[in-house]
C-alpha cells in the first residue's frame, strides 16, 4: 500500500536515519562546512548558497536535517556582504561540488557519485545555483524563496533542461523580494512551483539577523519545517530515483501546507478598498 503524501511530509519534517557529521571546507581551501552522514560510499550530495547578509551557520538545523537522510550537504562561506558577487557565489558553489565530489570525506570511507549531485540555495543563493547550473550539469535544482539575482537567474532558466523545485512564500510570492514566478515561467526542463501556507521569503533563516529587532525576517519554524521535508522529499526522488518520494516531483501531488502554482496563470489584481468616507461621498453623489 502506498505511503500518504501527508504521511510523507510528516515523516520528512522529522531527523533521519543517520547520524551526521561536520567538517570544515576551509581545509581543503573552500571557506565552508560539509554536513555527512556517519558513512557511506557513491552518496548523493547537494551543495547549497545562502541569502543575503546571512552564513551557513543560519541555515545549520536545515542542512543537518538533510544530511541525517543520507546526502552530502556542503555550503560555501563566502559573499556575506552587503554587496556580494553572485557570479562568485556560483563559481564557489561549484568549487564546493568538486571538493565533495572529488575528495573523500570524513575517515576517508564517504564518497559521493558523480551523477547524483544537485545545487541548491536560498534567496540570492537560489539564483547563484542557476547560476552555476548553467555552467555545469547536475541531477537538480532547488531554488527556496528565490529572490533576483544579477545576472538575473530568469534569463539563465531557459537553459537548465532539468528538473528544478521552486519555493515560494504564499504571503509575498509576487512581491518585489520574490522572482519566483517569471523563474518557474522561464525554467525549460521540469519545474514545479510550489508555496508554502503563511511562509514569508525569509522564514527559514535561524539565528539573530539584522533588522530582527525590527520585525522583519523574523525566524518561522513552520515554515523551516516544510520547507525541510520538501526539499529532502524531492532530493530523494531526483538523486536517488526512489519511488516512495515521487510525489514531491509531482505538480499534481496534494501535499499539506503547499500550493502549486500555474506560473503563467493570470494574477488578478486586488479591487481597491473603498473607505466609509468614500462611500458616504459616492452615495452623495
Amino acid at each position: 500500500m502506498s505511503v500518504s503524501a501527508k504521511s510523507l511530509l510528516s515523516t520528512l519534517s522529522a531527523r533521519g536515519p543517520h547520524r551526521v557529521l561536520r567538517g570544515n571546507l576551509g581545509i581543503a581551501g573552500q571557506p565552508g562546512v560539509v554536513f555527512t552522514p556517519e558513512a557511506g560510499s557513491n552518496l548523493p550530495a547537494v551543495a547549497f548558497a545562502h541569502s543575503w547578509l546571512t552564513s551557513s551557520e543560519n541555515y545549520k538545523s536545515l542542512l543537518e536535517h538533510v544530511a541525517s537522510w543520507g546526502f552530502v550537504v556542503a555550503a560555501p562561506d563566502t559573499e556575506r556582504g552587503p554587496i556580494p558577487s553572485h557570479l562568485d557565489l556560483a563559481t564557489d558553489l561549484l568549487t564546493t561540488l568538486d571538493i565533495v565530489s572529488q575528495v573523500r570525506l570524513g575517515d576517508g570511507t564517504i564518497s559521493v557519485h558523480p551523477d547524483r549531485i544537485a545545487l541548491a540555495g536560498h534567496g540570492m543563493g537560489a539564483g547563484a545555483a542557476v547560476i552555476a547550473a548553467a555552467q555545469r550539469r547536475v541531477a537538480a535544482v532547488a531554488a527556496l524563496f528565490p529572490a533576483p539575482t544579477s545576472p538575473a537567474a530568469e534569463n539563465i532558466a531557459p537553459e537548465l533542461d532539468l528538473p528544478g523545485l521552486i519555493l515560494a512564500g504564499a504571503t509575498d510570492l509576487d512581491s518585489v523580494s520574490s522572482n519566483a514566478r517569471v523563474l518557474a515561467t522561464n525554467w525549460a526542463g521540469p519545474t514545479i512551483l510550489r508555496t508554502i501556507d503563511g511562509a514569508t521569503h525569509n522564514g527559514i533563516i535561524e539565528g539573530r539577523r539584522l533588522f530582527a529587532a525590527l520585525g522583519a525576517g523574523r525566524y518561522e519554524h513552520k515554515t523551516e519545517k516544510t520547507t525541510r521535508a520538501l526539499l529532502t522529499g524531492y532530493l530523494l526522488h531526483t538523486l536517488l530515483a526512489d519511488k516512495t518520494y515521487a510525489p514531491f516531483t509531482d505538480p499534481e501531488a496534494v501535499l499539506p501546507h503547499t500550493t502549486v502554482v500555474d506560473p503563467e496563470a493570470v494574477v488578478e489584481e486586488e479591487a481597491p478598498k473603498l473607505s466609509v468616507g468614500t462611500i458616504a461621498k459616492l452615495i452623495r453623489k
